[in-house]
């Protein structure tokens, strides 16, 4: 394997999957080795208590079982820890495995997103932001709902330019750290969660604690064991009848069985977050352990941190709370605890004092994640494209400036790049083409790295630069059946919308696709005309592709605001060629009727 071998991220990729696939096999191997030792050590165990006490050394028994149980419950730590190590390689192998699918263009197999589109969003469902074979597909390594959510927000909604360029300081910083970022994904998803329960979590934080109306119970939390336990020893050396210590532990229970509802109304809420507080902590540990330069990432990290106590460390805590709480589902060991602790209770206190102290670091510390998970998820974008650009942000009004633009979702070796400028209030860009030439294809490239620029992202071309503005488009239009709606009047409604949109004060830019093609020729060319002309009054810029090549003459009847532009095809004998290349000019070449033809309707020659 030569060196441009190696240093390619396909090769990168598949050769970190075959080490982590190895160190899975080593540590499943030692985790088997362990489970036989574990195993030996019971038996031996049990063999030699027996034995002392069938010999009446019941001393030397008791010794047996407390040795051999604490050698017992060290490898079963020993072997648990193991376990997470098979698992945490195998799960490092997987996440190695899914880039190369990335990188060879089959993203059926990852999140798309599908949950947020939005047919009334500006542009997500034309640009194919979301659904199969999407961007969110193509980006995403989130793996906490609230991180999944954060980078949809993100990829919906543009980010000014202060933001933007923290993002992309941030991204820049943590780019070349593919291991960093690798073993961040990895911590998080060990306890990886489809359901987001968050909000429901959060809602119960705000809440009062347990002892919040029951403040005379507190302290019958302490003295009912304490005097109990007392109750039992007096009782053990017959100073006390075992009627009393009898009755003790009864009324301890009775308490725990009249507020058991309330009990468990608590732990219902707080359950279905247990294992992804469990997977914050992990992931939570790796940001906070990490040294960051860039003013993002230190920002994101701060806000990880209250009186100088890590989040971890709390929800660490939580976690911990919520295990003994939950301990008590055994019959047997919350007959005895209840009985002899008020258990349920000391934990409830201590989980009243949590959320007193440590519930405001909670939200900060889980959005924080997501923030990270996002700017991750770029780094990781870009590392696998390595020709990416870092688009500049413009300061001038409605400037686009490309150089070999191309379309992230086709494949690197069928995609075609274009490069073309514009800027200025009120400019249109007419593009007019033969069937199948790419016209559609060119204005959703452009939009989606857009999308990605103001995301903070890298994108698809080797130089970008953008001013910030809203884009708009009106690409695909369909009838609403439920609503009576057909697909010229769904595409009119939708035109609406983007005249109601350049009434706001911020910038436009859209993207028209074969406008109000749902009528007749006559109708479609007077609207396209008037729509163009009012674009340009209201100052919206943008791009319409069509087949009108009427439409084109704008470029003479309003110069300076008008330009032409093309994608032409060729027809040699019973092939269509195509070059998919952005060419100045109206279209000069079509292609009707010999698609036509090949689909055999025959076609008279004129």
């Amino acid at each position: 394997m030569n060196h441009s071998e190696i240093s390619t991220p396909e090769t990168t990729f598949k050769k970190r999957q075959h080490d982590f696939a190895s160190l899975e096999n080593t540590f499943r191997r030692k985790a088997n080795q362990i489970s036989l030792v574990r195993l030996s050590v019971f038996l031996t165990g049990a063999a030699l208590a027996g034995w002392c006490f069938y010999t009446g050394n019941d001393a030397w028994g008791f010794l047996v079982i407390m040795v051999f149980y604490l050698g017992f419950g060290f490898l079963v730590r020993l072997h648990s820890r193991l376990q997470y190590q098979q698992e945490h390689n195998r799960i490092l192998s997987l996440i190695n495995a899914e880039e190369i699918s990335r990188l060879q263009g089959k993203l059926s197999i990852f999140d798309d997103g599908s949950r947020y589109k939005d047919n009334q969003h500006y542009y997500t469902s034309d640009l194919d932001v979301f659904g199969s074979h999407s961007l969110y597909g193509l980006v995403s390594r989130a793996v906490t709902v609230s991180g999944k959510n954060t980078l949809a927000r993100w990829l919906q909604q543009a980010a000014a330019k202060p933001e933007i360029l923290a993002r992309q300081e941030a991204v820049q910083e943590i780019l070349p750290e593919l291991e960093w970022r690798q073993q961040l994904e990895a911590k998080a998803r060990h306890y990886k969660r489809k359901t987001d329960h968050l909000p429901d979590f959060l809602n119960w934080l705000a809440q009062p604690g347990f002892f919040a109306q029951r403040k005379w119970l507190l302290g019958l939390t302490f003295l009912l064991p304490l005097v109990t336990i007392s109750a039992i020893g007096l009782w053990y050396f017959d100073l006390l009848s075992g009627y009393v210590a009898g009755a003790l532990a009864f009324v301890q229970y009775l308490f725990h069985a009249t507020f058991k509802k309330a009990k468990d109304e608590i732990q219902d809420k707080s359950e279905d977050l247990h294992k992804e507080v469990a997977g914050y902590v992990s992931a939570l540990e790796h940001i906070e352990n990490r040294e960051f330069s860039s003013a993002k990432l230190r920002q994101v990290q701060a806000r990880l941190y209250l009186n100088q106590v890590p989040a971890s460390a709390s929800i660490k805590r939580l976690a911990t709370i919520l295990d003994y709480l939950s301990a008590t589902q055994n019959v047997y060991l919350n007959l005895l605890v209840n009985s002899l602790l008020m258990w349920d209770f000391f934990w409830l206190w201590q989980l009243d004092n949590w959320k007193q102290k440590s519930a405001p670091l909670f939200e900060p510390a889980v959005l924080t994640l997501a923030e990270v998970e996002c700017l991750a998820s770029f780094a990781a974008f870009q590392y696998a494209n390595p020709g990416y650009a870092v688009p500049e942000i413009s300061d001038e009004p409605f400037e686009i400036s490309t150089s070999e633009l191309g379309h992230p979702l086709i494949f690197v070796s069928e995609r075609i790049t274009n490069s073309f400028t514009t800027s200025g209030a009120g400019k249109s860009l007419i593009i007019t083409g033969s069937n199948m030439s790419g016209k559609s294809t060119f204005l959703r490239t452009v939009g989606l790295n857009m999308v990605l620029a103001y995301a903070g992202s890298a994108v698809c071309a080797q130089r970008f630069k953008a001013y910030p503005m809203q884009v708009f488009t009106a690409m695909r239009t369909e009838d609403n059946l439920a609503e009576s709606t057909s697909s010229f009047y769904a595409e009119l409604k939708r035109l609406k919308m983007l005249l109601d949109l350049t009434e706001k004060p911020e910038p436009v830019f859209y993207f028209l696709d074969e406008i109000l093609k749902g009528t007749n020729s006559k109708d479609r060319h007077l609207g396209a005309v008037a729509l163009v002309k009012q674009l340009h009054q209201r100052q919206a810029s943008g791009m319409v592709s069509t087949h009108d090549l009427e439409l084109g003459n704008l470029e003479n009847e309003m110069p300076g605001s008008v330009k032409n532009y093309s994608f032409n095809s060729r027809i040699e004998g019973d092939k269509i060629i195509f070059d998919y290349k952005l060419t100045p000019g109206v279209c000069g070449s079509f292609n009707a009727s010999k698609l036509m033809q090949l689909m055999g309707i025959a076609i008279e020659e004129a």
